[in-house]
């Protein structure tokens, strides 16, 4: 196993029971634990078992909204999906943990900076126009396979330039992160990427998440959206600034 200090083991804990008790409750939040966790873990580890815990999370919560799935969406989806997941194996291949972990920094901190920008007045934007809908799911497959997460965000703007309804894009969305889980895994696996320290910490994290996931589902949070988005921007933004300086 990766030598963790008493102190950080226990910061690791909180970070997950934290982030998917807002998964939980909210359906958003999750993905802020990849940043909080890689500034004691080595991306190399950290990727893969964050691929494991995906699964497992998005299989736990997929079952609510499965019956509003839309599998032709899918379908269209996978092929330009497939090559992103291919350039990002062959980048999280290539780079070394620390320009891994800089470019994770710099990607949430620049979509934490977004995001709060998009809240400003309470609103959610403008959709994005529909041409970029097939890269966005481009950069889905690269990007949640460079990092092992932050796919969900360009899912959710191809969905939002195709229009799709509420039920929708909730159901889809949960499909599609399962299946891209599932697929980057494999390719992790084909490469060598799933040692035993990512199986061993894979296990030890798995009870936390679930944990987490179980307290959220039987909370709701007090905030307003709007402060709770803000909140996690604000989250995003301060935990990218470490990343980028490692």
């Amino acid at each position: 196993m990766i030598a963790l200090s008493n102190l950080e083991w226990g910061y690791c804990a909180v970070v997950l029971v934290a982030s998917y008790a807002l998964r939980g409750s909210t359906g958003f939040g999750g993905f802020a634990a990849m940043p909080l966790l890689a500034l004691v873990i080595p991306m190399k580890v950290l990727v893969p078992v964050w691929t494991l815990l995906t699964i497992s999370s998005s299989a736990t919560l997929f079952g609510k909204d499965r019956k509003h799935v839309s599998f032709p969406m899918i379908l269209r989806i996978l092929p330009s999906c497939s090559l992103g997941i291919l350039l990002g194996l062959w980048l999280f291949k290539t780079l070394d943990a620390a320009w891994l972990s800089r470019g994770l920094g710099a990607l949430v901190s620049g979509y934490g900076l977004y995001a709060l920008w998009q809240t400003r007045g309470g609103g959610a934007g403008n959709p994005p126009p529909r041409a970029i809908a097939t890269a966005a799911s481009f950069l889905a497959g690269a990007v949640g396979t460079m990092f092992g997460t932050m796919a969900s965000l360009f899912f959710a703007v191809y969905m939002d330039a195709i229009r799709v309804t509420k039920e929708q894009f909730r159901g889809t969305l949960a499909a599609l992160m399962m299946t891209l889980a599932v697929i980057r895994g494999l390719g992790y696996y084909a490469v060598g990427e799933f040692g035993r320290e990512s199986l061993l910490l894979f296990a030890v994290a798995l009870p936390f998440m679930l944990t987490g996931i179980f307290i959220g589902d039987r909370i709701h949070t007090g905030l307003s959206e709007t402060v709770f988005r803000r909140t996690v921007c604000a989250i995003l933004i301060l935990s990218g600034i470490p990343l980028m300086l490692k």
